[in-house]
């Protein structure tokens, strides 16, 4: 069975989200994607917390249901903000943590209380480092998880280039043997990752880090559950302290892949200044050194920057056994590229609640369904961008310093050159970048 997971969400009490956001929508989006297990996001919020308290009911086994959709489970999981010194440099991360049960987020919270004001933000912001955060919360309950979020982003990340460190050891020094899992983040993919040896015992998952209903699924997780096991806290968690080079497939129940944007769509992945509306490759911010060429400030450094600069492997290095990943462009992007026309549109609307209400939901779209099938109900244009997307015939702009990047599904020619259609299991051979502006 196939189990799509996107762990790191976020609530309407956090900055700049929808208001929208309920446990309700949250559940009816989650059946229009095909996600199967949703994070709760913001547990440490009270107000939050109260509202899954009174709309979800427990399973039993760590897992959470909202009596209106029960084929969609909950998991609770939280972002916090730290904001630290550590080795006279000032550090700003974040990490995802997961726990098993509402009686633990209750005794998180009490603790929490007196670090921060849980009432500011559904993502608030800590005066202590990821290395204690881990110790606080492990000294809680040792079933808790703390994933490093986004672990590449510029500002905000265990790796970023302004605030980060060059290693996990370096940021959670002793509890390091208690981070199982990185985030990958937007800007980066699994196939980024596998340059960085020290990373080959890290599961690497990807969440959509949703801040709106619509993107919701924009990047998941998805493994293989045996048709015997019984889903549960305790098996997400066993599969991702799994999930690393070796053997993991051997295990009845895995992390298959992950679904991923094209990198070049995050808003982190090339270097520039977006107040000079400078966008560069890393090759050309190095010969500048790094130094913006019309206002002479420091550029922002991206994702492919760092990912670089810490590497100790080639850029086209095949990793053996390790979990795939399928590069996609969201459904309503697709719809929007084949009308030409903005996304928000009322006409892309109309057609993509259509296509999940009539056809399937947007993964089964997007991952499953076979070509000649989606023919028969949707238009030829539609299609065409869905198979350009699986075969990666794409056309990138890469974003820079916090601009989303741009993806051409309907690119033609030599320039669209399969970047990285199709699932990546760390054994077939990397296919061409795609085209970058």
């Amino acid at each position: 069975m196939k189990l799509i997971a996107d762990f790191h969400i976020h609530s309407k009490y956090s900055r700049a989200t929808s208001k929208e956001i309920n446990i309700s929508n949250l559940s009816q989006w989650a059946k229009w994607k095909g996600i199967n297990l949703l994070g709760t996001g913001d547990f440490t919020h009270p107000l939050w917390f109260q509202e899954l308290k009174n709309n979800l009911q427990p399973l039993g086994n760590g897992l959470y249901v909202n009596k209106n959709f029960p084929e969609i489970k909950f998991i609770l999981t939280t972002e916090l903000s730290s904001i630290y010194t550590q080795g006279g440099k000032g550090r700003r991360i974040h990490n995802v943590i997961f726990a098993p049960s509402f009686a633990t987020v209750e005794k998180i919270n009490t603790k929490l209380t007196g670090i921060g004001n849980l009432y500011s933000d559904g993502r608030p912001i800590l005066g202590i480092s990821a290395r204690d955060l881990t110790k606080l919360i492990l000294d809680i309950d040792q079933n808790c998880l703390i994933i490093p979020a986004h672990a590449w982003t510029p500002w905000f990340s265990v790796f970023g280039s302004a605030s980060g460190f060059n290693s996990l050891e370096e940021c959670f020094l002793d509890m390091t043997p208690n981070i199982f899992a990185i985030e990958t983040g937007l800007s980066s993919d699994p196939e980024m990752n596998w340059r960085l040896s020290k990373l080959d015992s890290i599961a690497l998952i990807s969440c959509s880090d949703a801040h709106s209903l619509p993107n919701l699924g924009r990047e998941a997780t998805v493994f293989d559950i045996a048709d015997n096991a019984d889903l549960s806290y305790t098996l997400i968690a066993q599969m991702l302290k799994s999930a690393k080079s070796g053997n993991y497939k051997s295990a009845p129940s895995v992390l298959s892949y992950t679904i991923e944007f094209f990198p070049e769509e995050g808003k982190y992945h090339f270097d520039g200044h977006r107040v000079c509306n400078i966008n560069l490759h890393p090759q050309e911010s190095n010969k500048l050194n790094k130094i913006c060429p019309v206002c002479q400030k420091t550029l922002t450094i991206g994702v492919m920057n760092r990912v670089e600069e810490l590497a100790n492997r080639p850029l086209d290095y095949q990793p053996e056994n390790f979990p795939g990943s399928k590069h996609l462009v969201p459904l309503q992007e697709i719809i929007a590229a084949s009308y030409g026309v903005p996304k928000i549109s009322r006409k892309v609307q109309e057609e993509y609640w259509r296509i999940v209400d009539q056809i399937g939901n947007e993964f089964d779209l997007l991952l499953y369904k076979p070509i000649d099938e989606l023919s028969k109900s949707l238009s030829p244009k539609i299609v065409e961008g869905i198979q350009n997307v699986r075969e990666g015939r794409v056309l990138a702009i890469p974003g820079y310093d916090g601009v989303y990047g741009i993806i051409n599904v309907f690119a033609s020619g030599p320039e669209a050159s399969g970047r990285r259609g199709g699932e990546k299991d760390g054994k077939s051979k990397p296919e061409k970048q795609a085209t970058l502006f």
